[in-house]
């Protein structure tokens, strides 16, 4: 009998049947790889384009974004000259023409002011200092002199570096001083277009959506309108209040350039928030100690007490109905928006907050608020151990409706009788 060997499956597969590399799963690239790698790095090089591109142009944006604010504040003027047949064009170059002009006179008065000032300090400059050495000396015994003084001060290091670094930045400050005027003249013309084909724009925005998007767009539209040109006017007529209370002031007590003085305190602490008021307060207080220091802690103490009429009685009425939003909400919209945007968002925080908050008012759903004393500020009398009986009735009630579902006993705790103990066992 022939001896039979087993067969290895390797033996049964001939070189034919065998699979080839290539058939193999795992060993062909996917057709969709090569297409996915360079979408992959398709999106990776958008990406990284658009991030250059956004910081090349966040200038150009901050500006646009001005630019737009200021044209939802001026639209309302715009709008009420373009309404009695001016043309729209010639009313937005109106409104921008009296802009111009207020601001020019402004800087005119206050550019003089500073001149005049500045030439008296250097005129009285060694009476100061005389009155200053003569102080010194009968406080703290020294026996300094004018000449001593001038020349430490003239010889000084720190003098010298000081005027060797002003020097070499003459070219940085020019540079600086161009930008700051191309980016006005940026603001003012996007400004003017935004204001004078404001009903265009509008159109060719509501072009492009759904008529249900286009009233919400053409709402929320005239909600910021209404909320920006109401924080500019409001801060405007809160400027000229403060403006006019502060020349008086400074009438009074003789303190020259009072006019240009009661403008820069009414723009500056208005316009500039959170520290305007103390920029403001700052250079009256200056140069009124320069006159008299009395008159310099009279006018601080009447900054201090016409700011705290200002806050709690003046601001409150007259943006009421205009931005009204509670200054918790307003400081911290401000603190945002100088993180996000530095001056130019502490600048637009405000009507943005009032815009949004006003915006989402809207869809808001409000209910009745009950007439609890809790609501008011006050307490509830006997208000804990009303609670606690409450609770413990709440409590009874429960135990008492588990003993009937158990059949154990009454809802008042007591159990029944039990029939069989009752008739003795039987």
């Amino acid at each position: 009998m022939r001896d039979t060997w087993p067969v290895s499956a390797t033996d049964e597969i001939t070189s034919s049947d065998a699979p080839r590399p290539e058939d193999r799963p795992g060993a062909r690239m996917p057709r969709w790889l090569p297409r996915a790698m360079v979408l992959a790095l398709a999106l990776v090089a958008c990406f990284q384009l658009g991030s250059w591109a956004f910081h090349q142009l966040i200038s150009l944006l901050l500006n646009v974004l001005i630019a737009f604010f200021l044209a939802l504040a001026v639209e309302p003027a715009v709008d009420w000259m373009a309404a009695r047949g001016m043309r729209r064009g010639v009313a937005t170059g109106a409104v921008f023409l009296g802009i111009l002009v207020a601001t020019a006179g402004f800087f005119a008065l206050l550019g003089s002011m500073l001149a005049g000032q500045i030439a008296t300090m250097v005129e009285e400059l060694p009476q100061y200092l005389d009155s200053v050495i003569s102080w010194t000396n009968g406080t703290f015994h020294t026996h300094l002199s004018r000449v001593e003084v001038q020349n430490n001060l003239l010889n000084s290091d720190w003098l010298q570096k000081y005027v060797q670094d002003s020097a070499n930045n003459v070219l940085a400050v020019s540079a600086t001083v161009l930008g700051s005027l191309f980016n006005l003249l940026t603001v003012a013309l996007f400004s003017f277009y935004f204001a004078a084909d404001g009903p265009r724009l509008r159109r060719a925005l509501c072009s492009v959506l759904p008529p249900s998007r286009q009233t919400e767009v053409l709402r929320a539209w005239e909600i910021a309108v209404a909320k920006t040109g109401g924080y500019l006017y409001s801060r405007g007529l809160m400027a000229l209040i403060s403006g006019l209370a502060h020349y008086v002031l400074l009438e009074v007590l003789g303190v020259p350039y009072a006019p240009a003085l009661g403008m820069w305190v009414g723009l500056i602490s208005q316009f500039i928030p959170t520290i305007g008021t103390y920029l403001a307060g700052a250079l009256p207080i200056l140069i009124a100690f320069t006159i008299n220091p009395w008159y310099a802690v009279w006018v601080f103490a009447f900054v201090v007490i016409y700011q705290q009429f200002e806050n709690y009685l003046l601001q409150p009425r007259i943006t009421a109905k205009t931005v009204d939003i509670h200054p918790a909400v307003a400081f911290g919209s401000v603190i945002a928006g100088t993180a996000l945007m530095g001056a130019v968002g502490a600048l637009i925080a405000i009507p943005a907050t009032a815009t949004l908050q006003a915006f989402l008012g809207a869809y808001v759903k409000r209910y009745e608020v009950t007439d609890d004393p809790r609501v008011h500020g006050g307490k509830r009398r006997g208000g804990g151990a009303r609670a606690l009986a409450q609770l413990r009735r709440t409590l009874r009630g429960e135990r008492g409706g588990q003993d009937r579902r158990d059949g154990q006993g009454e809802p008042d705790g007591r159990s029944e009788p039990d029939p069989q103990a009752a008739s003795g066992g039987r």
